[in-house]
C-alpha cells in the first residue's frame, strides 16, 4: 500500500473515508473535529453522539454528510479534555485503517492524529502514524493520504515520511 503526504484542508478532500481526530466522547468541538463538523453539518455530531462513548484508540464511522466522502471514521486518540500519547496514536491509526477496510474503502485521508490540540509534537506523532501505515496489510485500501494543513507542517511530515520509509524498507 502506498501513502502520500498532501497539504490542504481535510474537508476539501475527496475519498471514501476521512478520519476525524476524535475524543472518546465524540464531541466535535475543536481542532480537526470542529472543522469536519462545520463542513459536514450538524447531523454528523448527532450521529456521532449516538455512537459515543468509544474506547481510547477505537474507531467508529458515521456518514460523510456534506463532505466529499462516504464515511467519516472517528478515531479516538484522547479523552475529552485530555491528551494523546504514542499508544493512543498507534492504536487509533491501526483501527482507522481497519475500519476503512471493513467498510470496503479504497481511499482514506488521515490528519496528524494526536498532534495539535492533543499535545503530541507533529514530528513525533506523524512518525507513529507513518510506521503504522507502512506496517498495515490492506486488502482494499490502495490510496492513503496523510494531510497537513499548512506548508510548515507539510514539510515536516514529508521529511518524517521519508525517514520512516528509509528505516522500514
Amino acid at each position: 500500500m502506498r501513502f502520500s503526504v498532501v497539504q490542504g484542508d481535510i474537508t476539501e478532500q475527496e475519498a471514501d473515508a476521512l478520519v476525524n481526530a476524535a475524543n472518546t466522547d465524540l464531541q466535535m468541538t475543536g481542532g480537526v473535529a470542529g472543522v469536519i463538523r462545520d463542513a459536514a453539518g450538524e447531523a454528523i455530531q448527532r450521529e456521532a453522539t449516538r455512537r459515543a462513548p468509544i474506547g481510547l484508540g477505537a474507531a467508529v464511522e458515521t456518514a460523510g454528510y456534506e463532505l466529499n466522502a462516504t464515511y467519516v471514521i472517528h478515531a479516538a486518540t484522547m479523552e475529552l479534555g485530555g491528551g494523546a500519547d504514542e499508544s493512543s496514536i498507534r492504536i487509533a491509526t491501526r483501527n482507522a485503517l481497519s475500519k476503512a477496510e471493513e467498510l470496503g474503502c479504497e481511499s482514506i485521508v488521515l490528519p496528524a492524529l494526536g498532534c495539535g490540540i492533543a499535545g503530541v509534537a507533529l514530528e513525533e506523532g506523524s512518525g507513529y502514524i507513518f510506521e503504522e501505515i507502512i506496517a498495515f496489510d490492506p486488502t482494499t485500501l490502495g490510496n492513503v493520504r496523510v494531510i497537513a494543513y499548512d506548508e510548515d507542517s507539510f514539510e515536516t511530515m514529508q521529511r518524517v515520511a521519508e525517514e520512516v520509509r528509509g528505516r522500514m524498507s
